[in-house]
């Protein structure tokens, strides 16, 4: 989808405005001449949306930003919720009832807006309880079942208990466990392009660089590494595809990675982002990865810290493992791409993260100072158990 931005009219451009009327965003157009037209006021409640949904505040309406004002529509009670495999209803009414059914003690798993099997699995389990049909469809007569009934799981959040159990038990070695590494962008989407003399920096280029070496970092450290491109792919995958290969390959971790660019050349640092919303659901183990790798980069790099952001990109809401995306320095900053185009400085964010990975499976009784993992003592304890 093309962005819908500033100074365009057109339908979209009527159906985006009463979306965001209907929200309490702007006001009506005063005449139906203005009714279709990507004003000043339109921008501003845009980069509102985008700001309170956790988006990439540009003002402009792309696809994830549209397919988030669709989903803002929807209020829970206003439609019939159904599982339907070839495709699923999306909404901030799904999201509602997956936030009511996890208070309730019914795992339906990340409260990503989309009515999966596992929904409809965690609603009919609920109505089997309740005495009603069980065929995971949220009618009127479900709905009122689930508002008239309090909380059942006490003590924190269900899905933060959930996730940190699951982590508790698994141990900390990382033999046999499965990680996504994402070098963002690719194909016709170069991402951040900067000129330097007779050198082009690309960010998608920057990104598979970092991501082949964390590939061989963490496989030496016995993990099972999958990349979602490669070097030269046709066209890049879309955010939704790659979180669909983690979910489809079971992954234990995501990690994407990415490099930030802006207008002001004095824009610099590192940025970590995890999956949370506006009303304060969040990925617990997520939020974890997000700390551990910004504190073991900033630690061995010296990267300005631009600290942790909940953020409810696609990346991160559809995948059903902690995933983060770590935007690595400005490529627009002469400090940051001085350092970002040398080999050895891509080493050192590579040890932090892979140091963030391993310290994910430790126990808090045992977890260690940043910056103090050697990385390399990781390849010879896997020797070690190998003999």
């Amino acid at each position: 989808m093309r962005a819908i931005k500033r100074g365009e009219r057109g339908p979209a451009v009527t159906e985006i405005r009463q979306i965001l009327v209907t929200l309490g965003l702007m006001q009506p157009a005063p005449d139906s001449a203005e009714a279709d037209h990507f004003d000043d006021a339109t921008e501003r409640a845009v980069r509102a949306f985008q700001q309170s949904r956790g988006l990439s505040v540009d003002g402009e309406v792309g696809a994830e930003t549209w397919r988030a004002l669709d989903a803002a529509r929807w209020t829970l009670g206003a439609r019939t919720l159904y599982y339907s495999v070839s495709n699923p209803l999306r909404g901030d009414d799904v999201r509602q009832l997956q936030e009511r059914l996890l208070e309730m003690g019914y795992d339906a798993g990340r409260t990503d807006g989309t009515y999966g099997a596992r929904t409809a699995k965690a609603l009919s389990a609920f109505q089997r309880e309740m005495g009603l049909v069980p065929d995971g469809s949220c009618g009127p007569q479900t709905l009122h079942t689930l508002r008239r009934l309090g909380r059942k799981v006490t003590g924190g959040s269900p899905l933060k208990l959930r996730e940190e159990s699951l982590f508790r038990a698994s141990g900390p070695s990382l033999v046999g466990r499965q990680i996504v590494v994402d070098p963002g962008h690719g194909g016709s989407d170069p991402g951040v392009v900067v000129p330097d003399g007779p050198l082009r920096w690309t960010e998608a280029d920057l990104a598979y660089d970092l991501a082949t070496r964390l590939e061989g970092r963490l496989a030496a450290a016995g993990m099972r590494v999958h990349l979602t491109r490669g070097p030269l792919p046709i066209e890049a995958p879309s955010d939704a595809d790659r979180a669909q290969l983690a979910n489809d390959l079971s992954a234990d971790l995501l990690i994407s990675l990415h490099i930030d660019g802006h207008h002001n050349p004095e824009a610099d640092g590192v940025a970590t982002y995890h999956y949370g919303t506006e009303n304060g659901v969040t990925s617990t183990m997520g939020e974890r990865l997000a700390g551990l790798v910004q504190r073991e980069i900033v630690a061995r790099t010296g990267l300005r810290n631009c600290h942790t952001h909940a953020k409810t990109w696609e990346l991160l809401r559809y995948t059903r493992m902690p995933a983060v995306r770590v935007d690595v320095g400005y490529l627009t900053s002469p400090k940051d791409r001085a350092q970002l185009t040398d080999p050895m400085f891509r080493e050192r964010v590579v040890e932090a993260i892979v140091a963030a990975v391993q310290r994910m499976y430790y126990p808090a009784e045992i977890d260690v100072k940043t910056g103090t993992i050697d990385v390399s003592q990781l390849r010879l304890a896997l020797g070690e158990l190998s003999k």
